[in-house]
């Protein structure tokens, strides 16, 4: 699964690109897709040394010292070993609405948040079953995948946005047939919902993985599914108000709504089938569910 995994991730991102390099030609031919790719790195680059800061302050998020929160920074620290990575940074997000993220560019420069309302909800086991679940993120280096998949995935919206202004003002190219003007606006609109789509097909994919691998990780994969019953339901009852949605897909569960959306549009999977895979993982390590 894991090879099979990166191979589609690759092969998306590379579509991203793509699709934002085909905009840059409807805004400026050969010169507006060089500028669309240099825009795309200027903005990964960005967005790979300081989305953590950025994410962290959205949320007012604290970082915790160990004796703050004992009990958390051992289960922490305890499935970080396991995991064989460095232990992350750990903080706490001021909301009742429960749920967890990880965040940060690689392994050694991490952080894993905590809201105070997960802390209230969860047992230790429950608890220790969403962590594995952030810690196999970091592990899997899923933290910058996603966030170079939101990234470029704005980029080719805000592009797109431009692209439109143009063609309405009349600033591409007058002598162009009526069919290429056509391709052109059928691109500028149906490009961002193409790149919303793989966003968030990238992120579901990583969502079972990282299930997957927090289930083998703290050998509970029982406790995680327990955890994302009781976080699904405490979200219908409080999504979070505050926050950016461009961030839902960096949550255990998406906080900000109270019922499921089509698949086909949600930045995470059904609840119910993490935990019927959860369920046959837990079959496949002798572990009673």
């Amino acid at each position: 699964m894991g090879i099979g995994l990166w191979i589609r991730t690759g092969i998306l991102m590379a579509f991203l690109t793509g699709l934002l390099m085909a905009i840059g030609y409807v805004l400026g031919s050969e010169t507006g897709m060089l500028f669309a790719f240099i825009f795309a790195l200027v903005m990964n680059f960005f967005s790979y040394w300081y989305s953590d800061k950025i994410v962290l302050t959205w949320y007012g998020a604290r970082i915790l010292e160990e004796e703050e929160e004992k009990e958390l920074y051992e289960i922490v620290k305890g499935l970080a070993q396991e995991a064989g990575i460095p232990t992350p940074k750990v903080a706490i997000v001021p909301t009742e609405t429960p749920n967890a993220f990880a965040t940060g560019r690689n392994p050694k420069h991490a952080v894993v948040a905590v809201t105070q309302g997960l802390l209230r909800i969860l047992n230790r086991d429950e608890l220790e079953g969403v962590i594995a679940h952030e810690i196999s993120h970091i592990k899997n280096r899923d933290i910058l995948i996603q966030t170079l998949a939101a990234v470029l995935a704005g980029a080719i919206i805000m592009v797109a946005r431009w692209a439109g202004w143009m063609l309405w003002l009349g600033g591409r190219d007058r002598d162009r047939g009526e069919g290429s003007t056509l391709g052109a606006i059928l691109l500028i609109v149906l490009a961002p919902i193409a790149a919303m789509l793989i966003q968030m097909a990238i992120s579901r994919a990583r969502e079972y993985l990282a299930d997957e691998t927090g289930a083998k990780i703290s050998g509970k994969p029982w406790a995680l599914a327990r955890a994302l019953e009781k976080i699904e339901y405490a979200v219908s009852m409080r999504p979070l108000k505050d926050g950016n949605p461009a961030t839902a897909h960096m949550f255990i569960v998406n906080p900000f709504r109270g019922v499921s959306f089509a698949e086909l549009f949600s930045t995470h999977p059904p609840t119910h089938k993490r935990i019927e895979r959860l369920r046959k993982i837990a079959e496949e390590m002798g572990i009673a569910f």
